[in-house]
């Protein structure tokens, strides 16, 4: 039995979170863009996440390099899909701790920076404003139906991925990201008042390692576009420096 296998057959057994509602987008998840914002000020404080001691709070010393190199023996498809597995679960259940500070009042656009909102594109191919919480139930949504499918995820002996699975997987990071960005962004006062800074740092920190090291991540996703940046470009940055994430 393959490394995958034996471990989807354990994802089988273990409790999925509840179904969520059935998202309103066509079948192919759709492609989404960035919005500017007008800038509230002109010179933005240093966001918390960038300040000592919490920009150095972890789990893990050292580099994730040697966290994300393929395991001897296991097929890199097989280990690709078992650590998007774990990044959604680990991030859904952050989300799920500070679901009740994103809401459509605090929250009523999904935002990455002071200059950036995310938009949704619909069915009718039309860019649209969501409020935080919208946007991350249909990602959320969106990841959990893919997970579930045998198609995509395979889990049973004898089945193969599909040709479709890298570009699937890309778009999968491409999504997740931007719930880590919003959180960073707009809710990481909240993960500080939990004290759980060193569990989402190594957990963001994993996932950027290991998206550059299968090229599942976009480096403009993480930094944005000049004049318009994404807020953990910064934390990117500021890691490399430190040896956390390779340069």
């Amino acid at each position: 039995m393959s490394f995958f296998n034996s471990i989807g057959r354990s994802m089988a057994r273990a409790p999925r979170p509840p179904k969520r509602s059935t998202t309103p987008t066509s079948s192919s998840f759709p492609s989404t863009e960035s919005l500017p914002n007008t800038p509230t000020t002109p010179s933005a404080p240093k966001p918390l996440y960038l300040c000592s001691p919490f920009v150095e709070a972890a789990l893990v010393k050292g580099n994730f390099k040697h966290i994300v190199m393929l395991p001897k023996y296991a097929d890199v498809m097989e280990w690709v899909a078992v650590n998007i597995f774990d990044f959604y679960q680990n991030l859904n259940q952050f989300y799920g701790v500070l679901a009740e500070c994103c809401t459509q009042q605090s929250c009523p656009t999904m935002t990455a920076g002071p200059a950036l909102n995310y938009t949704w594109i619909n069915q009718d191919r039309k860019s649209v404003q969501l409020p935080a919480p919208t946007y991350i139930d249909y990602v959320m949504t969106w990841v959990q139906n893919l997970l579930d499918d045998d198609n995509v995820f395979p889990t049973k002996s004898g089945r193969e991925f599909s040709q479709t699975f890298p570009s699937t997987v890309k778009h999968v990071y491409r999504q997740l990201l931007r719930v880590f960005a919003h959180l960073y962004h707009a809710h990481y006062p909240q993960i500080l008042h939990l004290r759980s800074e060193p569990h989402f740092n190594s957990l963001f920190a994993h996932f950027l390692a290991f998206g550059k090291e299968y090229e599942l991540l976009d480096i403009k996703d993480v930094k944005g576009q000049p004049g318009i940046p994404v807020g953990i470009g910064a934390l990117w940055e500021r890691w490399k420096e430190m040896g956390i994430l390779e340069s």
